[in-house]
């Protein structure tokens, strides 16, 4: 398709008189493609999205992940519009947050608890403070490279921190046990937590799964040594099991936390955790003006019970297996050498070789062109919306997208 940005690149303008950046964050121009990429959104529905000036795209980005059922699902937004003609947010809390509360300890295996915020990073923060109340302990653990928040203490950028934000900080490589171990034994009886997703899904790099014994010596190590094992299951919550991803990799964390598709692009996150933290949990303050939102909690309801009924993740990897799939299927038919690394309901593209990302970029370029939104530096989402003549679409404007980008090479 040919994209027009009249209005777009307007609203940007305007925008950089008033915000500084005019879009920051993740989803600033810069981080993405910005002159094939639309700078606004005007409308989604299923698997797509329209920009403001009408150009339709097939997303494969959902939101950064926080959409798994679909823009404007029917079910959820019948759901949360019942709770907004009753009113969002009061001086309490709703009846919705006990029914929300008591829907995520049911069905997350160790949860006895759930607290309630709004974005992952209020309570990845507020994870690592519970542990070291529990514990009496400064350090946390973390792999470098992991994103946890936009916190001090784990945030990818450096305007404003002090030095002192990360003293307390550790980090060792994802999978080197080694390096884990090492700490443990370097800083014995001093930390409190060890913080990490599911598997290793860092920005500009490849996905890289757990070995199969990674998860069993961390929990192990951490059960050993008094230490909260904290699962930041923000971005993959949803995607690879329905009860949690810690599921999916068969380990128990002692705090979890979820975001993004739990509200299916409503506002929400929560953290569960396990009996013997509550009252550690009940001594580190957590609040906010607007998070008691019932309408969000509503969403986050009817998302969740949804993906309980339908089996969703189970879904999502499905369809996964088969975009992935046929996705490198036509590059090996092109000698493309491309690989869908991490889960497949998740996967992030990587052409061997291509360490400049150079590539990854000229092909996501290439399909902007035919409307697939391809992200070039994060690992893209499947959302249960999509069906498999949607697949197959999208697997066949890739390809014309692989050949564009193999006959570019060679010119």
């Amino acid at each position: 398709m040919s994209i027009k940005r009249e209005i777009s690149d307007s609203l940007f303008t305007r925008a950089l008189n008033v915000i500084p950046g005019g879009i920051y964050g993740h989803v600033a121009p810069v981080a993405g493609l910005p002159r094939y990429f639309p700078h606004y959104a005007q409308s989604a529905s299923g698997a797509r999205f329209v920009d403001v000036d009408g150009n339709e795209w097939m997303d494969f980005m959902c939101g950064f992940g926080a959409i798994l059922h679909g823009y404007s699902n029917p079910e959820i937004e019948d759901f949360a519009e019942e709770q907004r003609s009753k009113g969002s947010v009061f001086n309490q809390p709703s009846p919705i947050m006990v029914e929300l509360a008591e829907l995520l300890t049911t069905n997350i295996d160790f949860a006895d608890w759930t607290v309630f915020a709004k974005n992952g990073s209020d309570l990845t923060t507020w994870a690592i403070r519970v542990a070291r109340e529990q514990t009496g302990r400064p350090f946390v653990l973390k792999a470098k490279g992991s994103y946890h928040g936009v916190d001090a203490w784990c945030d990818p950028g450096f305007g404003g921190r002090l030095e002192e934000d990360r003293t307390h900080i550790l980090e060792f490589s994802w999978n080197s046990l080694d390096e884990f171990q090492n700490l443990l034994k370097s800083y014995a009886n001093q930390i409190s937590s060890v913080i990490l997703t599911p598997y290793h899904h860092a920005a500009f790099a490849p996905s890289i799964l757990p070995t199969d014994k990674f998860w069993k010596v961390v929990e192990k190590e951490c059960e050993k040594n008094g230490i909260i094992l904290i699962l930041d299951d923000v971005r993959a919550g949803g995607r690879l099991n329905e009860g949690g991803s810690h599921r999916y990799f068969n380990f128990t964390p002692d705090l979890s936390i979820y975001s993004k598709a739990l509200g299916n692009g409503y506002a929400i996150s929560a953290c569960v955790g396990k009996e013997f933290l509550r009252n550690s949990s009940k001594e580190v303050f957590l609040t906010g003006s607007c998070w008691n939102d019932a309408v969000s909690m509503a969403a986050a309801f009817k998302s969740f019970e949804i993906s309980q009924r339908d089996k969703v993740a189970e879904s999502v990897l499905k369809k996964g297996d088969y975009f992935s799939a046929g996705m490198v299927a036509r590059a090996n038919q092109l000698d493309l050498p491309l690989t869908m690394t991490g889960p497949s309901s998740m996967p992030y593209p990587w052409f061997e070789g291509d360490g400049n990302l150079f590539r990854i970029q000229k092909f996501c370029e290439l399909a902007a062109g035919k409307g697939l939104y391809f992200h070039p530096h994060h690992n893209w989402f499947i959302s249960n919306a999509l069906d498999y003549n949607d697949l197959d679409q999208a697997i066949d404007l890739a390809a014309q997208a692989m050949i564009e980008l193999r006959d570019f090479e060679k010119s």
